[in-house]
């Protein structure tokens, strides 16, 4: 006979009803290993023999031996054996047996060759990424941290570490000797002097394979312009970011003699956002990231399915612990200040977007990997159209007039580049130049360039 209080306990669990920890099922079968197994890769759970899925209380018939072999059943399905806690309990004089198993300490586990874990109130099969990435959890791993390939020292561009190094002591988070070989060992980027993953992805001298393709669109079926990008990760994100900032409007507010720039989308969302979707992505699918710029929202997509136990659910609710599926890269893009701190950047795009006030933001799981959605709402600055607005395009414009000043015979892509405008805001502020005499274009449509006309180079404003 059981103590009552463990009675009590599995009523209220059928009154609560399935969700990820708890399972129903009316009688012993296939399908309740599996759950078993599922609980066992994921968060532990408890299996309820002789209820159905309402929660009604059908039971079981026990014999002498029943518990006993289907316990050697579970046990001979798995592998490593799960050997669950088991308790009989009688609930409205009704037979419900009760299997109990913590996560396993060695994950995955498998039932007859297949992988389950449990999301929400069901099992689902593991992909081969996901069974990869149990095991490394494991062993606290993360496939950034195995060897490379073929890949030798010599395979390591010493001016790319440098300037990793140059970059880690300036933000002072930790200290990094000169010395490249003690650096690739102090972050454990280097094994039996062979570069790890994380190396090849930050330092490589030939990129490994894994690019950004952005995109900027009229509408889905209409691209205006397409890049991809090609490169070691860090310089992979500040290409990136121009290239962003290159098709989205960027004003310019004057305050006093310092001039403020003001993105369409909120610059820290936005590097947020990006340093999200090359860290956390999985380099062990060959997607591409992809960023899409329409006139009314910027969309990111990451490689990847949410790592560990990571749910959507909880991502919007700040309500979780971050998992990092790659530990080297997420280390090195903290130490250069890429990213702030582990697991907050979500909460600083909230809060960017909130302040911002005229965007939403939206997050979602899709079939193999995750994407983000920046949107508009309005198209007002907040904060006032005339300090937004005509200080952004009163700036804009001297900031054009000046490169071209500086760079006399500027190209149109380069004007962009550095100014950071969009390119029809370039072209707005270009014509109205030409038109105030401030400005003219000199040689063919393919080789010449803009000058600054006396007029322009005699004063300092348009």
């Amino acid at each position: 006979m059981l103590a009552p209080d463990l009675r009590e306990q599995i009523v209220n669990l059928i009154l609560a009803g399935e969700s990820e920890c708890l399972e129903f099922k009316a009688s012993f079968d296939r399908e309740s290993i599996e759950t078993l197994t599922a609980f066992a890769n994921t968060n532990g759970g408890t299996l309820l023999v002789g209820v159905q899925d309402s929660g009604a209380v059908t039971g079981v018939t026990i014999g002498k031996e029943t518990v006993q072999n289907w316990v050697n059943q579970i046990k001979m399905a798995t592998t490593p054996a799960i050997i669950p806690d088991v308790a009989l309990v009688s609930v409205d004089e009704k037979n419900i047996v009760a299997f109990s198993t913590a996560p396993f300490p060695v994950k995955p586990v498998a039932c007859k060759g297949k992988y389950f874990r449990r999301i929400q109130a069901a099992n689902h099969l593991m992909s081969l990424n996901q069974v990869s990435d149990a095991y490394l959890k494991t062993f606290q791993l993360s496939w950034d941290s195995y060897q490379c390939g073929d890949a030798h020292l010599e395979d390591i561009d010493p001016k790319k570490l440098d300037t990793f190094i140059e970059k880690v002591n300036r933000v002072e988070r930790f200290h990094l000797d000169e010395n490249h070989l003690y650096t690739l060992g102090k972050l454990r980027l280097i094994k039996d002097a062979i570069p790890t993953n994380a190396a090849m992805l930050l330092f490589s001298t030939n990129p490994l394979p894994y690019n950004i393709h952005i995109g900027r669109f009229t509408d889905p079926a209409t691209i205006r312009d397409d890049i991809q990008i090609t490169d070691t990760l860090p310089d992979a994100f500040s290409r990136a970011m121009q290239a962003i900032a290159k098709h989205i409007n960027i004003s310019f507010r004057i305050s006093g003699i310092e001039r403020e720039e003001v993105w369409e989308y909120p610059q820290v969302a936005i590097r947020e956002a990006l340093a999200n979707a090359i860290v956390h992505r999985d380099y062990q699918n060959p997607s591409d990231i992809q960023i899409r710029i329409f006139d009314d929202r910027l969309t990111i997509y990451s490689p990847g399915r949410l790592y560990g136990n990571l749910t959507i659910e909880a991502l919007r609710q700040d309500s979780y612990h971050s998992e990092l599926r790659n530990k080297l890269v997420a280390e090195a893009f903290y130490l250069t200040g890429l990213i702030e701190k582990y697991g907050s950047g979500l909460t600083r795009i909230r809060k960017a977007i909130a302040q911002a006030g005229n965007l939403d933001f939206a997050m979602e799981e899709l079939a193999n990997g995750v994407l983000v959605t920046f949107k508009k709402t309005g198209n007002e600055i907040p904060g006032g159209i005339s300090g937004g607005i005509s200080g952004g395009i009163s700036g804009g414009i001297n900031a054009v007039l000046d490169y071209i000043k500086a760079h006399p015979g500027a190209k149109g892509g380069e004007i962009a580049d550095n100014v950071r405008l969009a390119q029809r805001t370039l072209e707005r502020l270009l014509k109205e130049l030409k038109a105030k005499d401030k400005i003219i274009f000199n040689g063919s449509k393919k080789t010449g360039g803009y000058y600054a006309t006396e007029s322009g180079r005699d004063r300092n404003s348009p």
